[in-house]
């Protein structure tokens, strides 16, 4: 499920937040996808969750951005909808190649076996919050991890 298409102007926002240090738009582009995902509920039919989970990053990306762009995002969703949400859930355990800088082929390869579950999720409905999902390579391999380890089912939601 996602807001739009990454065009101007979601798509300017989307990169300051992500790379011109604009945390401050966390909050209302979370407003946005809180929007998409109420309307989609309403039209859609889209089950409840019980969970949010954040994408992880590197903890070196992690440190030169100064923060998660995907955990700010999931902070204010965890509130506005009642559900779970801890920044942990999840670990990048390998320090992967930049993402939008490989093919599709190489991003599915990048990601294998990158991330570790460090938070039980037998039976519960998560959605995995990103802001950006071009070719879902990493929420895929997320996913996996999830459904493996029990979810009962999977979400993905992005700008």
């Amino acid at each position: 499920m996602a807001v739009d298409d990454y065009v101007a102007p979601l798509s300017g926002l989307i990169h300051a937040l992500k790379f011109a240090g604009q945390s401050v738009l966390a909050r209302p582009l979370a407003r946005l996808l809180l929007l998409a995902v109420l309307q989609a509920r309403r039209t859609r039919g889209l089950p409840n969750i019980d969970m949010v989970v954040n994408v992880p990053l590197y903890r070196r990306r992690h440190w030169r951005r100064g923060y998660n762009q995907s955990d700010l995002l999931c902070r204010p969703l965890a509130r506005w909808l009642g559900c779970r949400y801890d920044a942990r859930a999840l670990k990048r355990v390998h320090n992967t190649a930049i993402q939008h800088q490989l093919t599709a082929r190489l991003r599915k390869r990048n990601l294998k076996n990158a991330f570790r579950l460090e938070f039980p999720v037998k039976g519960l409905h998560i959605a995995i919050v990103d802001d950006v999902v071009t070719t879902g390579s990493t929420v895929a391999e997320l996913s996996r991890l999830l459904l493996q380890s029990g979810a009962a089912s999977v979400q993905v939601w992005c700008l």
